[in-house]
């Protein structure tokens, strides 16, 4: 089931749902409005590989906004940090920003129970769009959990974004394949 407007107010209460900064006015009626963030990032090669960890190459969205255009993954993230213990949260993009073309996610709409940080976006665009920081870009929509958890997100070893970070996080995917002859790179170039 997912929660209604006023179960979000009572679990944020009882803190088994954090959302800072908290809006009342973003609340839906089943469903929390999130932003983007300040920053975004593009990967820095033409190529990319899933046993090592890319580099990207991260910017400050400037006060006139940014041009997304198709054919470039952009890395975004969320103005929110988000905590959810004991519900499984679901990102999903805003009707608006969809009808500007604007995917918010690839395949990363599902978070686990347990995640507590900003959510890092995976951005594509079907034609050019400028986007602004703060601008609405995702609603956040709370799934109740069927029996026990034996092991949150944020108490796994295993999990690999757990670190709190208020950038946008690239791909960890290197970290699931043996770390012998695998090279590693510098994550983040920042620029401002």
């Amino acid at each position: 089931m997912i929660l209604s407007d006023s179960k979000i107010r009572e679990e944020l209460r009882r803190g088994h749902l954090v959302i800072r900064p908290f809006r009342p006015d973003c609340l839906g009626t089943n469903s929390y409005d999130v932003h983007l963030g300040p920053y975004l990032a593009v990967y820095s090669t033409a190529g990319l590989d899933a046993r090592q960890l890319n580099p990207v190459k991260e910017f400050r969205i400037p006060k006139e906004g940014f041009v997304l255009v198709p054919g470039q993954l952009y890395l975004g993230v969320t103005e929110e940090y988000t905590e959810t213990h004991g519900f499984v949260p679901f990102l999903e993009g805003k009707s608006s920003v969809g009808r500007l073309g604007i995917d918010i996610h690839s395949t990363a709409g599902k978070g686990d129970e347990g995640f507590c940080n900003y959510w890092t976006l995976e951005m594509s665009v079907k034609l050019p769009v400028r986007v602004y920081a703060g601008m609405p870009v995702g609603q956040l929509i709370y799934f109740e959990i069927s029996g026990p958890v034996r092991r949150s997100y944020s108490a796994k070893r295993s999990a690999k974004y757990r670190r709190i970070s208020a950038h946008p996080t690239p791909s960890r995917m290197y970290l699931n394949f043996p770390k012998s002859g695998s090279s590693r790179v510098r994550s983040r170039t920042r620029q401002t």
